[in-house]
């Protein structure tokens, strides 16, 4: 039977239940739980904290069965040891990453808190091919994302190398990453990556849009994503 660990940045009861998460936070798990239920069923589906890894990974450590880690916060602790703890590392530390894509791909990046990107690229990467979704963005009220939004075509080509390029020097692994970023004076200004479907995702749950949540848990678990035979004329593959 399969078991799932959803990993969080707030308060988890023994029940498993969330008490000190924000609204957003909430939103996230829901939407995976969802995905894991629908195309896991006899799944084994938990929540913890970060703070409650340590006793979590220790309890498991003399089981058989191994957990499909699914951390939705970068915020991990060094001793946490998992299968994609590379990438979550190299992620975690943005600047490298920006100044790889700035020496290498010849992007433009983001300095500080200045330029901070406003869009996000889903890259849902299967264990076959990885494609794209459509790019989403901020709305006018805050935590609030849209999807699709206009993007000028001619830059789209380069947005997938920069993100193809980015996966591959990482060595990334089957899961739904977004790729944030902004458009000024027409030129694309990295910003970040991020190894899990943050919150912009859920973008995704509402309209005609794939279920960036449902894809991360299929990812993960290298099976086949149905829906994506009905988006393959609007997700490139790089």
């Amino acid at each position: 039977m399969e078991q799932a660990l959803i990993i969080i940045n707030a308060e988890v009861n023994e029940k498993g239940q969330l008490i000190s998460a924000s609204p957003v936070t909430e939103r996230m798990v829901t939407a995976l739980q969802k995905g894991i239920a629908k195309y896991s069923p006899q799944a084994e589906a938990e929540t913890t904290s970060v703070g409650a890894l340590w006793s979590k990974t220790g309890k498991r450590a003399d089981r058989k069965a191994h957990p499909v880690y699914c951390p939705l916060t970068i915020q991990l602790p060094e001793y946490f040891d998992f299968s994609a703890k590379k990438i979550y590392s190299a992620c975690k530390d943005i600047s490298g990453r920006r100044r790889w894509v700035e020496s290498k791909l010849g992007f433009k990046t983001s300095v500080g808190d200045s330029w901070l990107g406003h869009l996000w690229l889903p890259i849902i990467l299967t264990k076959d091919k990885p494609l794209f979704g459509s790019i989403i963005g901020e709305g006018a009220i805050p935590n609030y994302y849209e999807q699709p939004i206009d993007f000028p075509l001619t830059k789209l080509k380069p947005l997938y190398n920069l993100a193809s390029n980015l996966l591959e020097s990482l060595s990334a692994t089957p899961a739904v990453y977004l790729l944030q970023f902004s458009l000024y004076s027409n030129e694309i200004v990295f910003d970040r990556l991020w190894p899990f479907p943050a919150t912009p995702a859920l973008a995704s749950l509402s309209g005609s849009e794939i279920d960036l949540y449902s894809c991360h848990w299929l990812c993960l678990t290298e099976k086949s994503i149905p829906e994506l035979e009905q988006v393959n004329t609007t997700m490139p593959i790089f």
